[in-house]
């Protein structure tokens, strides 16, 4: 398999059953996320939360990936204060990963201890230093501020 760049792109944070959510999309060049998969994956969320209450400021950062052979729908949560929760979906024909259906707005838990490919990852390491310096090192968490910052749009995956 060789490598090749795709393209992050960064939407607008939304509130989802009660979480504050950062949105990253990653696309594969030549193909596009519709308004009608992004909001199955959105309407799909809440069943990939941590399935426990904390007193964390209710953050989830999502990856929405399109690829060649479907959709991925990483939600990165944040717990215990300075935890990542992580569980993954997907849609499209990938039965190696639980999926035959191939309608891209039908989304189910991926069933293996997942967290990311290549291009899914390089959000992780800005939304760290976001949680630190936002969340964790002030004297009150600002999850506003945590919120706005954001990875540059642009390719990814290096």
């Amino acid at each position: 398999m060789a490598f090749y760049e795709k393209q992050l792109a960064v939407k607008e944070p939304l509130v989802v059953a009660g979480r504050h959510v950062k949105r990253y999309e990653v696309v594969t060049p030549g193909l596009e996320i519709t308004d009608d998969v992004r909001a199955a994956a959105y309407a799909f969320l809440p069943k990939i939360y941590p399935d426990f209450a904390d007193p964390t400021p209710p953050a989830t950062v999502t990856v929405l990936h399109r690829s060649a052979a479907g959709m991925y729908l990483n939600a990165y949560n944040w717990v215990w204060d300075n935890v990542l929760h992580c569980r993954t979906a997907v849609s499209g024909d990938q039965p190696f990963l639980g999926s035959t259906d191939p309608d891209l707005t039908h989304f189910g838990v991926i069933p293996k201890d997942l967290i990311g490919c290549v291009w899914e990852l390089p959000p992780l390491e800005h939304e760290r230093r976001a949680w630190v310096r936002h969340v964790l090192e002030p004297g009150e968490p600002d999850l506003d501020a945590y919120l706005l910052d954001t990875m540059a749009e642009g390719p990814v995956g290096r």
